[in-house]
């Protein structure tokens, strides 16, 4: 059987998943909120254009 906190105590994270979490953590990445902001300044912006033409 596997004596799993002995197993633990020998675990050693790979780099591979450090460079990988790095990597992921300085990617800037679109998420709802900058999406949310982009279809309201859209709207915004459209709503001005509707506007002006009254």
């Amino acid at each position: 059987m596997l004596d799993f906190d002995e197993e633990l105590k020998n675990f050693k994270l790979s780099m591979e998943i450090n460079e990988a979490e790095d990597a992921i953590r300085d990617t800037d990445l679109t998420d709802m909120i900058d999406i949310l902001k982009e279809i309201t300044t859209e709207q915004h912006l459209g709503s001005q254009t509707t506007d002006s033409r009254r």
